[in-house]
């Protein structure tokens, strides 16, 4: 019976041993699935994390990359030309209908694609009058010049009505009249020369007749009582006698500037003043030897376009000098070819222009970015071409001979390329080359500037001074709650730091926009003495304090001495904003920003200091968190074991605790640093946000990630300052990235080097 029970509990045993082994096995598979898990989603997780990375950055240049691309023309169409060398052509908005002014003032409107006849106007010309010149009095509007060899001028409107007869657009061209068909009499012989200017408020004309004299009047546009017209009222009427041979004529949009250009590169301009012309200056646009082949004025009327007879196109433009007098300057060239410029046409809306030479080479050039984005040969092409573009820029028709060629012209960014966004510019009406950025205007005839120099140089300026002011206080302090602060004290500074940056940076940017920069304003003596005696006043406490005897501070357990620092901070603040008026009145005669001011200093209420102190706080709390965890994981041996050997409590933090917990502090200041550079509220709303650079500490400035924020809403779709936009993102996105790897870099080096202690 013995022998049977001892079986039974053997083979009891050896089941559960069985079963147990089950069991341990069943668990050690239940835990290598945990891990492998684990260990797939964390490298799942870690490559979708670089695949997005990646992929922002692809979509970015994806966005910025046709900015650089090179303008496309394309062949349509090409069909017989009824008139040679008419004395007007040109197209209207979409370029669908061109029409054409010939020597009998008979005025065709036809199909752009095809040169079907639409329908013929003639001008109400007398039997023996014919047209000796025409030039636009606004472009934009269609209103023409017509000048006779009576010399009267006409001032005929094209107008272009739109409908949708069955969903179709139907173009419908007329010609109207709104300064009456009698025209106006600039006098009695035959008209050469034409220029015309017509604005909101005024009407000018400009003529040279046959007798080479300048004829000028001057108008007052009003509103009629009695029709939906305009009625002129005379202001000036002027007769220049010159000797200045004339092959050139020109007249800029204002009204106020009158440009006489000679084959051999002479040039006489005058400017408006009281109503009348007055003689300005007279130069040379080339060198000895050298003919002009074309003039015309850019969009605008500010600059002058010279093609000469070598291949070269120069901008001209008038700049004020020392004696504030306007004076033309040559501001950029073109050398498009060593052939002689036949044609140059500038673009109706933008700044670009386009120029045939006499080898039939047509160029595409952009005045503000010193561009050329397209040169192409047209070998059909006669020596005598001309171009027309449309308003939108997005047709060109060509004369051939007794042909017309019809180009699709994709041409969408030609104002953006890499010396305008990284280069200084010389923009017109500036005094020299300058970096601005400015997207937009109230006037269609604006030179957009892009430059991305003022809002890089804005970026980093607001990072230098919020790191300025939030790496000093950050490191210091988690220095000090990591290895002298008491445990229990620790666990309530910590959190209520960290929880800082849970704060959203739009409250601290309208605290900082609404109250903080008033308030620095009004106290700024106050603020500076803050600047100066609050670390005096730190310093000073802990010498007394390291000073009294022991019976006192022995009050105090160790770790707790920097809560007696809290009344000495409310007191010296309190103390440095109660002098501030005193010292003020003192000092700076009772207004510090009056006396900035007059040393050449400006001050902005908004500027880079009160960005510094509130990006600072945003910041702190993120190097803080960081560094301290990194002081606070050195191992206690490392520390323990210095001061066994008879070092201090500083020799061990500087020499022992500070070189080991050193990769993980400059992670916190770089991390630091970046979220500084990416900032945007606190931006947006403590600054002026005005694009400029300067280094001063009471201006503002314009960042990267501001003007995304700013610009970003009412930005066109696909325009050139749309993709500006998301040119300033992928800059932001590469400044994070070189910081971001610098900072890696570093840190392995500090690793490797203090690794081994």
């Amino acid at each position: 019976m013995s022998e049977l029970s001892n079986d039974y509990e053997a083979v009891k045993d050896r089941v559960r041993a069985l079963l147990d082994k089950q069991t341990e096995g069943g668990h050690h598979t239940l835990r290598r699935i945990k891990d492998m898990v684990a260990k797939h989603s964390i490298a799942i997780g870690g490559v979708s994390v670089i695949v997005a990375v990646v992929m922002i950055f692809f979509y970015l240049l994806y966005v910025v990359f046709p900015i650089f691309r090179s303008a496309e023309i394309t062949q349509q169409q090409v069909y017989s030309n009824v008139a040679q060398a008419p004395q007007l052509w040109g197209m209207e908005e979409y370029g669908e209908i061109a029409y054409r002014l010939d020597d009998a003032g008979q005025l065709v409107f036809y199909r752009a694609d095809s040169g079907a006849v639409i329908s013929e106007e003639a001008l109400p010309l007398t039997a023996d009058e014919q047209v000796s010149s025409v030039a636009y009095a606004n472009r934009e509007e269609a209103i023409v010049a017509v000048a006779l060899n009576s010399g009267r001028v006409l001032l005929p409107k094209l107008t272009f009505s739109i409908s949708y007869p069955n969903d179709q657009r139907t173009i419908t061209p007329s010609i109207e009249y709104p300064f009456g068909e009698e025209g106006i009499l600039l006098g009695e012989a035959a008209i050469v020369h034409i220029a015309a200017a017509k604005n909101e408020e005024y009407l000018s004309l400009v003529a040279v007749d046959e007798n080479a004299n300048l004829a000028f009047q001057r108008f007052e546009l009003q509103e009629s009582f009695l029709t939906e017209g305009l009625e002129l009222e005379q202001l000036t009427e002027q007769a220049i006698e010159s000797d200045f041979s004339v092959d050139y004529l020109m007249h800029d949009p204002t009204g106020q500037w009158v440009y006489l250009v000679g084959k051999d590169g002479s040039l006489q301009s005058y400017w408006l003043e009281d109503d009348e012309l007055q003689p300005n200056e007279r130069l040379s646009l080339v060198a000895q030897g050298v003919s002009v082949t074309d003039a015309k004025l850019l969009l605008g009327g500010i600059s002058i376009l010279v093609g000469d007879s070598q291949g070269n196109i120069a901008q001209w433009f008038p700049v004020r000098d020392d004696t504030n007098t306007y004076r033309l300057t040559r501001i950029r060239n073109f050398a498009f070819s060593e052939s002689a410029i036949v044609n140059i046409t500038p673009e109706i809306r933008r700044k670009g222009f386009y120029a045939i030479d006499a080898e039939k080479n047509l160029g595409i050039f952009y005045a503000t970015s010193h561009r050329e984005v397209l040169q192409e040969s047209l070998p059909e092409l006669t020596d005598a071409s001309e171009i027309v573009i449309n308003p939108r820029g997005n047709r060109m028709l060509v004369t051939a001979g007794s042909q017309i060629e019809v180009w699709s012209v994709e041409n969408e960014h030609p104002d953006l390329s890499w010396s305008a966004l990284w280069s200084k510019v010389w923009y017109e009406s500036y005094p020299e080359p300058q970096y601005t950025y400015q997207s937009s205007a109230s006037t269609t005839d604006f030179e957009a500037k892009f430059s991305l120099v003022p809002l890089s140089f804005g970026t980093l300026k607001a990072a230098f001074y919020a790191m300025l002011f939030a790496m000093p206080l950050a490191i210091c302090g988690a220095i000090f709650t990591a290895y002298f602060m008491a445990p229990k004290m620790r666990s309530s500074v910590k959190p209520a730091i960290e929880i800082m940056e849970a704060l959203p940076t739009v409250i601290l940017g309208f605290l900082a926009g609404l109250w903080l920069a008033p308030v620095m304003e009004e106290n700024l003596p106050g603020v500076f003495m803050i600047l100066i005696l609050m670390p005096l006043a730190i310093i000073a406490f802990g010498l007394t304090w390291h000073f009294l005897p022991s019976r006192i501070t022995a009050l105090i357990p160790e770790g707790w001495q920097a809560a007696l620092l809290v009344p000495v901070i409310i007191l010296i603040a309190w103390f440095c904003f109660a002098i501030s008026y005193p010292v003020e009145k003192l000092m700076f005669d009772g207004n510090m920003r009056v006396w900035l001011e007059s040393i050449g200093i400006t001050y902005d209420q908004r500027n880079s200091m009160v960005v510094g102190i509130a990006m600072g706080f945003a910041v702190i709390p993120t190097i803080f968190s960081i560094a301290e965890d990194a002081i606070f994981s050195v191992p206690k041996h490392l520390s323990n074991g210095s001061l066994a050997l008879g070092a201090s409590p500083w020799q061990t933090l500087v020499r022992v605790v500070l070189p080991t917990a050193s990769p993980g502090i400059f992670s916190a200041v770089m991390i630091g640093l970046g979220r500084a550079v990416g900032e945007t509220m606190i931006v947006l709303m403590a600054t002026g946000n005005t694009p400029i650079m300067e280094a001063n500490i009471f201006e503002g400035m314009r960042t990267l990630s501001a003007n995304i924020a700013v610009e970003m809403p009412e930005s066109e779709v696909g325009s050139s300052h749309y993709r500006v936009l998301f040119l300033a993102g992928f800059v932001l996105f590469i400044f994070t990235f070189i910081f971001n790897t610098v900072a890696e870099n570093v840190r392995h080096r500090l690793r490797r080097k203090y690794g081994s202690l």
